[in-house]
């Protein structure tokens, strides 16, 4: 019996795919309220460059060896890439900076659904009628989402930069991959790119925007733990346990566990900064979430 239990065990294989897609939609639903707690001590641009310079350089190593060897003769082809990715973290982080996290992490889900959209603009591939219902219901949670009992409807500018953060994500996708096909270049080393790219044109940013602000380099250990939280666990953790999961499991299952980031992201800023959601946000958050992951995994299954 001992024996027949303990074959059991030792045959079970555990669903490590989903539990490391799953660990991606925690991490990356913190950095929202993490973030949040770092521009505190340090301004947008400033926080920018530490972040992706300190992410860079530990990258670079990998980066050097597949140079020499010639896996990543292609780098050029990131650069574009990372410019993108640059505004996206200038318009996300500027938009956590002026609302709330639980807010910014519903908000950006909305990419999931922009996508598409860019794809009929630029590819001429109708997305199908079913787009249009889900994106009324997003537009539905927005409403719900911006709505204040005493104000009405307060969409407010950090709100404005994090649907603009989304709109980049979805020009980020379809540039990607039409850069991408067919090029000599891994994951890693595209990432290691686009983080150069980024903290370098954010420290650009600073040396041309009031540097003496920008550059003050904080010395609160708890910014530098929150950074290092972030680079470690939300850069280069997330960039290895996605391309892990996404290899090993259905896009389906990628899609769900994936479409879970929001709600995360919204419980630990509760739980984190305190926030409070009233019961119409709350609704309207979930509405934006299931949405959103409905269109993924329709789209997934294709």
């Amino acid at each position: 019996m001992h024996s027949l239990l303990q074959a059991r065990f030792y045959n079970r294989k555990l669903p490590i795919a989903e539990l490391s897609l799953l660990m991606v939609a925690i991490f990356w639903g913190t950095s929202y309220g993490l973030t949040k707690e770092a521009l505190v001590y340090i301004p947008v641009l400033g926080f920018l460059t530490i972040r992706f310079l300190m992410t860079f350089s530990i990258l670079l190593p990998i980066l050097s060896r597949e140079l020499r060897s010639g896996a990543a003769r292609d780098w050029k082809y990131a650069l574009p890439t990372g410019c993108i990715l640059l505004s996206i973290f200038l318009c996300e982080t500027y938009g956590v900076a002026n609302t709330t996290a639980s807010n910014a992490a519903f908000l950006i889900s909305l990419c999931v659904l922009i996508t598409p959209f860019i794809e009929w603009a630029v590819f001429k591939s109708y997305p199908g009628g079913k787009i249009f219902l889900q994106a009324m219901g997003c537009l539905l949670g927005v409403f719900l989402l911006s709505y204040n009992e005493t104000q009405g409807v307060a969409f407010n500018q950090g709100d404005g930069f994090i649907l603009l953060a989304a709109l980049f994500r979805g020009f980020m996708v379809i540039v990607t991959r039409k850069l991408m096909i067919g090029r000599q270049l891994s994951s890693i080393s595209l990432t290691a790119i686009q983080s150069g790219v980024v903290g370098s044109g954010a420290l650009l940013l600073c040396l041309m925007i009031n540097p003496e602000t920008n550059l003050q380099i904080p010395m609160v250990p708890e910014f530098w733990l929150i950074t290092l939280y972030l680079v470690l666990f939300c850069t280069i953790f997330a960039f290895f346990a996605q391309n892990y999961g996404v290899r090993q499991t259905s896009p389906s299952r990628v899609a769900l566990l994936m479409g879970t980031e929001p709600a995360f992201g919204a419980a630990f800023a509760m739980l984190w900064l305190g926030e409070h959601l009233t019961g119409l946000q709350i609704l309207g958050g979930l509405l934006i979430v299931v949405c959103a992951t409905y269109s993924s995994i329709h789209r997934a299954s294709q």
